[in-house]
């Protein structure tokens, strides 16, 4: 079985001109999991990844793949399939032509063409013409063109663009499979919904630096819940959630008790004879952390603990 290889990044930057697009990222990618890589539009993840594979050389630092720089893979097709740009094939070649073209090149069986057209569902439409490939289809086809060699590493740049809900919950699924065969598979989006329900860690970037590193469950791990809560007599709720020993702080409306479950709280009211105008449950979710570690409001100690995690 194919197995993956760490992908590690180590100060990486890129400037240009006076625009810092990657700012000193450090950070490892493991095999066997899938990883999000989010951000942002413009918070320099397809910057990141073209820098691992190549096609734009670091102002500093460096990006591996096994150790070793994609220039220096001796079979890079068959170390690393990437699909950056769902639009970048020949409108006037068939699905199958494009791909035996990049075969033949790389020492490919000829019969792998057909498999990997197979493994993303378009056997059906292998001879036609790619120019009149909706844009899920062609980032199906990247997909194949990523298979080709049937690598241990996958670097995919937002592959959920343009596919319906049923493409979408296939990706997930088929992304998952490849990682619990043991390869790495980095999957960047600027979405959060995309990516949490299939990785299981997390790279997130914003204006270039990297935020978070880590599982997941990592970024919730020790939030508090509390309860928000509100009368028309704000005073005498404060007083008596006080009386029974309830921490309280203010709110945007009304009062915060953290870590008290609602019932409890609407209780004590209740045996005060306050009576509620409001009470509901407050919890920080991923997405709400998500959108606080990108807009600077919040950050974690992961984003500078760098490859030694």
């Amino acid at each position: 079985m194919t197995t993956g290889q760490v992908i590690e990044f180590h100060g990486l930057t890129k400037r240009f001109g006076p625009v810092t697009a990657v700012d000193g990222i450090t950070a490892r990618v493991e095999p066997g999991v899938v990883t999000g890589f989010l951000g942002p539009n413009g918070a320099g993840k397809t910057t990141t990844l073209r820098m691992l594979l190549g096609l734009v050389g670091a102002t500093s630092g460096t990006a591996t793949i096994g150790g070793k720089r994609y220039a220096a893979l001796p079979h890079p097709l068959q170390t690393v399939g990437a699909a950056l740009e769902a639009s970048s094939f020949h409108p006037g070649r068939t699905a199958a032509g494009h791909l035996a073209v990049y075969a033949r090149a790389a020492g490919i069986p000829r019969t792998r063409v057909d498999e990997a057209l197979g493994l993303v569902g378009l056997s059906d439409v292998a001879g036609r013409k790619v120019g009149g490939y909706s844009l899920g289809m062609r980032q199906r086809l990247g997909l194949a063109f990523a298979l080709l060699g049937d690598p241990g590493v996958f670097v995919l740049d937002e592959p959920a663009n343009g596919l319906d809900p049923e493409g979408i919950k296939w990706m997930r699924g088929f992304l998952a499979a490849l990682a619990a065969q043991g390869r790495t598979v980095l999957v960047s989006s600027h979405l959060l919904t995309e990516v949490q329900q299939t990785a299981q860690a997390l790279l997130v970037v914003s204006r270039g630096r990297l935020v978070f590193q880590g599982r997941a469950a990592e970024l919730t791990a020790g939030e508090q819940r509390a309860t928000l809560v509100d009368a028309p007599d704000r005073d005498a709720l404060a007083a008596a959630l006080a009386d029974a020993g309830l921490p309280v702080e203010p709110a945007e409306t009304g009062l915060a008790v953290p870590g008290v479950e609602p019932v409890r709280v609407g209780a004590v009211a209740a045996a005060a004879g306050v009576a509620l105008s409001a009470l509901t449950e407050r919890t920080t979710t991923l997405e709400d952390i998500f959108l606080e570690l990108v807009d600077g409001t919040r950050t974690h100690p992961s984003a500078t603990e760098g490859g030694d995690r």
